[in-house]
């Protein structure tokens, strides 16, 4: 009879590399995202903290920026994963869909914070510019 022995440090080492590539992925996004709002709102672009924003022209400022942070994200994830890079960015693009949906629904619910079409359009383009950035990755490693 043979047992197998496990080799320290491969499957173990490369689970905490994959979740590793998602988490780093997800919080650079929401730290980008959240810098920005700060800026803005240091700067007086957008109203103070807790003020509902209403302006359409605000709203597609914000909306444009967290599109770019979330390409960006894809991208992270795919190059910091350590096999199955669009594995990767569709996991992260899952969980990035369910945190806009709640938060979409957790803002409509609420009331009174700005047009409901902004958190709808985070959650509906969350998926596909998460993809976008871990496809450019794609092109521009296997070119």
């Amino acid at each position: 009879m043979t047992t197998a022995i496990p080799v320290a440090g491969t499957h173990g080492s490369s689970r905490l590399r994959s979740t590793a590539a998602v988490l780093v992925a997800f919080i650079s996004v929401a730290v980008l995202s959240l810098a920005v709002d700060q800026l803005f709102h240091e700067l007086d672009v957008y109203p103070p903290w807790g003020e509902p924003m209403y302006a359409p022209g605000l709203n597609l400022l914000a909306l444009s920026y967290r599109i770019l942070f979330a390409i960006g994200g894809g991208y992270i994830a795919a190059a910091l994963a350590p096999h199955s890079p669009m594995r990767h960015v569709r996991i992260l693009a899952v969980i990035g869909l369910i945190a806009a949906s709640l938060g979409a629904i957790g803002a409509i619910a609420v009331g009174n914070l700005g047009p409901n079409w902004y958190p709808i359009l985070l959650a509906l383009t969350a998926y596909p510019t998460t993809w976008l950035g871990g496809a450019l990755h794609q092109r521009f490693v296997s070119n």
